[in-house]
């Protein structure tokens, strides 16, 4: 896929603020609005795009606790590996999923209310799958960044 700069603005503005109208959008790009909406709805359709969100502030909505968690299974054919990663990302407290190599073979960001809440969501992902090995979680005490923002190189500019 080719992004060329105008594509690469327009990407870097949504990642800003997605919630600016087509015409603002135009503007801050420095290009027409239709061109901005052609080229928004290509990024959408080729999947560039792949949806737009309100990122809400867990510490203002005092929404509990962070737990990363790494899994290794005891067995890791293709299939073992799929099944557990269903499992998994069917769970709303699951927020992120990572299958690793080498080490563990799952990374798991979960975001749940309160300690019970994680030993709930244990027993019913880890303690109860027989081919679940070793669990190693780790809690966040602070959060000191969070940017979910792609960066790519900015383009050379001709001398």
């Amino acid at each position: 896929m080719h992004l060329d700069p105008t594509d690469l603005k327009l990407l870097a503005l949504l990642q800003d603020d997605a919630s600016v109208s087509n015409q603002t959008l135009a503007e801050r790009a420095q290009t027409s609005p239709a061109t901005a909406l052609r080229r928004v709805r290509r990024l959408v359709d080729e999947g560039v795009i792949e949806r737009r969100v309100a990122l809400l502030n867990p510490d203002v909505l005092g929404a509990g606790l962070t737990a990363l968690v790494e899994i290794t299974l005891d067995r890791q054919g293709a299939e073992h590996l799929e099944a557990f990663e269903a499992r998994a990302v069917q769970k709303a407290a699951v927020q992120q999923c990572y299958r690793l190599a080498p080490g563990p073979d799952f990374l798991l960001v979960l975001r749940v209310p309160d300690m019970p809440a994680y030993h709930a969501l244990v027993q019913q992902l880890f303690t109860q799958d027989a081919n679940v090995r070793n669990i190693k979680a780790y809690f966040s005490v602070k959060r000191a960044k969070f940017d979910p923002r792609i960066v790519w190189p900015e383009p050379l500019s001709a001398p």
